[in-house]
């Protein structure tokens, strides 16, 4: 049976700074990560997603945290196809994106060598977490509109797998396609064959959007399952409604053996809670470690 480690989606999100969770007087970035990595041994990385950060950043964050503590870094926008502006990245690489005032790129039009060049710093940010054994993945989280019957994306899937060959990846695919039963043993063996993780999904139920609630182990190392709430404003809200939700007691429930059943397949599982409005993530998690019976902190 794996180890079952369970977190949230960020450790800094405002809603949850303003919430009262932190005690007060934390004001400083160090103080709330210490105090979060004392209550729960992983922690998803947003701001990875909006910029490019340091590797200042990484090493900062391998002194704050304890032996066994996991960060999971969610990709630079652009490694997985979504809107980047210009602005997002360094001065230097500005001028390759002038022009595309943040629409969605197709894959076949994003310039290799840009691609390249941002993998490399991007993973270069990193090598202090995955030095120190505190990486426990990268998550490619693919847009909606990044479907399986798009002849560009499987071929971009397969660059991005070649890219980032001897790192953890986990996969999230936000188009249900993927997932459905004419799509889905080529979706589990494409990333099996790539030795990525596919992240299941919680969320609601109700749009054709809906990723379903299943649980692909596609790499023995390491499986993920994300939670976004569900509420129906998922499609068309603004970020606080899409994600407001406070998960009751057997919606967590429903759960137990799905993860259980994960980490009999994977040495490590991962639960992060994504519904970041107020303290509604953290209390979600803790409830879910109270029913796995999972430890607090690192261990």
């Amino acid at each position: 049976m794996g180890e079952i480690l369970v977190g949230t989606c960020s450790w800094t999100d405002r809603a949850l700074v303003s919430s009262g969770w932190y005690p007060p007087g934390l004001r400083d970035a160090e103080g709330r990560l210490r105090h979060y990595a004392a209550r729960f041994p992983v922690v998803e990385v947003d701001a990875t997603y909006y910029s490019l950060r340091s590797a200042r950043n990484s090493a900062l964050w391998t002194e704050r945290t304890p032996d066994g503590f996991r960060f999971d870094v969610k990709a630079f926008s652009l490694l997985t196809g979504h809107p980047t502006t210009p602005k997002a990245l360094p001065a230097d690489l500005r001028p390759a994106l002038a022009g595309r005032r943040g629409a969605r790129p197709r894959p076949a039009t994003i310039d290799p060598g840009l691609l390249d060049e941002v993998w490399q710093r991007f993973s270069g940010a990193l090598e202090p977490l995955k030095k120190a054994g505190r990486l426990g993945t990268l998550l490619f989280q693919f847009p909606p509109w990044f479907a399986p019957d798009d002849t560009q994306a499987k071929p971009f899937l397969a660059q991005c797998a070649q890219r980032t060959a001897d790192w953890p990846v986990a996969v999230e695919f936000r188009h249900p396609a993927w997932w459905q039963e004419d799509e889905r043993a080529e979706t589990e063996a494409l990333l099996k064959d790539w030795d990525m993780s596919a992240v299941a999904v919680d969320m609601t139920q109700k749009l054709p959007a809906s990723i379903p609630p299943i649980t692909p182990v596609t790499s023995p190392r390491l499986a993920v399952a994300r939670f976004h709430g569900r509420n129906d404003a998922w499609g068309t809200g603004t970020k606080e409604e899409r994600f407001r939700h406070t998960y009751a007691t057997d919606e967590l429930t429903e759960w137990i053996p799905r993860l259980r059943g994960m980490a009999e397949r994977a040495d490590e599982v991962h639960v992060l809670f994504n519904n970041c409005c107020a303290d509604a993530a953290v209390r979600a998690a803790e409830s879910m470690r109270q029913l796995l019976g999972a430890p607090v902190g690192p261990g």
